[in-house]
Order: C-alpha cells, then structure tokens, then sequence
C-alpha cells in the first residue's frame, strides 16, 4: 500500500501561503510517500511555466525522499472558464470541480474531458452518488461510464481551517456504506486521495494515511497503485 495525497495547493493559489519546499517538506515528515501539488488554474493564470518550472525542480530536488507529482486543480465556473488545454502538456493529472454546480461550463461534458487535455483527469471534492440521478444515471452507471473514460474520483479528508474544518459528508458517507464501497468497486473507477492543503500548519496526514488504508483493505483501487 502506498500513501498518496495528490490534492495540495500553494504560493500559487490565491488561497494558499506556502513555497512548495514547505508543503513538500511537510508531506515528507507526514510519512506520505505520493505528494502531489496541483494549484488553481486561475491561481497560476499566466505563471504557468514558473509554475511547472519551480516544481519540476522540486521533483528533482526531493526524488530521494518523495515522490512528487504536478497538477492543476480546474473551476469550471463562467467566471473562472478554462479553455487554455495546453497548460496541461508535461503535467501529470488535473483535478476538476464544480461539476455539480449548475453553472458549470463543463458539467456532463466531463467524460470528453480526457481528449482535450494532455494529462490524467479526475473529479475534485464532489459527490457523484449525488449527482448521478440529476444526470439521469444510477451511480453504477455514472462510475462506470467516468472509468470507462479513465477519469479517477477524489476522496477529499480535508480538514483545515480555510474550510471551516468541515468534512465533505460524502466521503463520511463512503467510510460507513458497504453498498457505496461495493458500487464503487463493482464499477472499476480508481480512487485517489486528496488532504487538500492550504496552510502547511493544518496539514494532518493521518487522514491521508487512513483513507489509503481503508481503500486498500475495501479493494477498492487507489489511482496511485
């Protein structure tokens, strides 16, 4: 079993504080062994090749101790539309969110997503089995469907003070739900694990750590692995 956290924002988000070095390092003491760095597209704007150029360096400074992964986390909001396709060359996967929102650009369109970018896709921090039913499918169907298209889903076992220390009921939904795990499983989609860090002080990897343990005894696959 691996412990991957690949949701992690920094300096680069207007919600974030920290230099890479800091998140990494913070990461590397948390004992994760899959750290991945993945700022708002509209936080990174024209910085992009500073951006891949500051982590790339870090993937090679830090490749004895972690191993470092480097994304983009991409709004689908009017106000924050994403059309810019090639930031996405050299990357290693991006997040999207606000897909359950109605005024999202991308909404159902997600299972063409992977054909525009250059990198792996997967859905940030939304509950699909909610969703689901307001796109007419049964879950399996919906998870099915996104695995089919090589798009992953993100457990999100955020805890922080930028998000109020609130829990995403849908992921302590998913710890307790036999029928939701055996779904998620039957489907074949992958999972993948995200604290989704904007302050390196309220960095708690024992979440990351647990949820990685519990896909891995649940059989469920972590995108990671």
């Amino acid at each position: 079993m691996t412990v991957s956290d690949i949701h992690s924002h920094t300096y680069y988000s207007a919600c974030g504080k920290d230099a890479p070095d800091t998140v990494i390092e913070t990461a590397i003491k948390g004992g994760i062994e899959v750290f991945g760095i993945c700022d708002h597209q509209y936080g990174v704007g024209e910085r992009i090749n500073e951006y891949k150029e500051e982590l790339f360096d870090c993937r090679e400074r830090f490749k004895e101790e972690i191993k470092l992964l480097v994304g983009i986390e991409i709004a689908t909001l009017p106000f924050h539309r994403f059309d810019r396709y090639e930031y996405t060359k050299d990357l290693d996967y991006c997040l999207v969110e606000h897909l359950d929102w109605k005024e999202s650009v991308v909404g159902a369109d997600i299972f063409d997503y992977p054909s525009k970018v250059y990198c792996d896709v997967g859905i940030a921090h939304t509950d699909l089995f909610a969703l689901a039913p307001k796109w007419g499918m049964t879950p399996f169907q919906l998870l099915s469907k996104l695995a089919g298209a090589g798009i992953f889903w993100e457990m999100n076992v955020n805890y922080d003070s930028t998000h109020g220390y609130r829990e995403h009921p849908y992921v302590l939904e998913f710890y307790k739900n036999e029928e939701q795990q055996r779904i998620v499983r039957d489907s074949g989609i992958k999972i993948s694990v995200g604290f989704d860090g904007h302050r390196y002080e309220d960095y708690d990897p024992g979440r990351v750590r647990r949820m990685c343990e519990f896909l891995f005894e649940k059989n469920i696959p972590n995108y990671i692995n």
